[in-house]
């Protein structure tokens, strides 16, 4: 079985062994993950990994457990820009069997558009889930069908999965505090 640190070096890692990963991780206790994270993708070939890259994805941030910016981005001045992730919905059932733009044009486009999609709101929630046998800090989206799952790597580090109702196999992310 690969490790996390394998996993990272090597670039890649399959599903299965990315979720066994996950499994041996510990648990992450909620409060653990409040602050500002930076956000990665963590590759096993799933459609999703490197397009948040693309679209200048920052991380998440954890203000309480009640107030949660899911998807934080860079803008073009170098700051960053919570996005509303309602704007995802009429994407969610078909986010993993459409081919997804990962161009540094369309990227750009997004970047320069995020004014747009922005909000100071919160749109999810922190909550401790049992998931694959472990109870651990889990951010539930509030209006979409995904819960982020967390596991701890370090003290600084953790490993997502995004279970999205549907989707066949779940998306990676490594997120590192800021």
């Amino acid at each position: 079985m690969k490790t996390f640190s394998e996993a990272t070096a090597i670039g890649k890692a399959t599903t299965a062994e990315a979720l066994d990963i996950f499994d041996s991780l510990e648990p992450v206790a909620v409060s653990d993950m409040i602050g500002s994270w930076r956000g990665s993708s963590f590759p096993t070939d799933h459609p999703l990994d490197g397009a948040l890259e693309a679209y200048h994805w920052h991380g998440k941030r954890f203000e309480t457990t009640e107030h949660v910016h899911p998807l934080v981005f860079k803008t073009a001045d170098g700051d960053t820009a919570s996005v509303n992730p309602t704007w995802m919905l009429p994407l969610v059932g078909w986010i993993d069997r459409l081919p997804i733009p990962k161009s540094e044009a369309v990227g750009n486009i997004f970047q320069a558009s995020l004014f747009l999609f922005s909000t100071n709101q919160s749109c999810a929630r922190l909550r401790p889930v049992t998931y694959r046998g472990k109870e651990t800090a889990t951010m539930i989206y509030d209006s979409l069908p995904i819960n982020d799952i967390f596991r701890k790597v370090d003290d600084r580090t953790v490993l997502g999965l995004m279970d999205l109702k549907g989707m066949e196999c779940p998306f990676f992310f490594v997120l590192q505090r800021d």
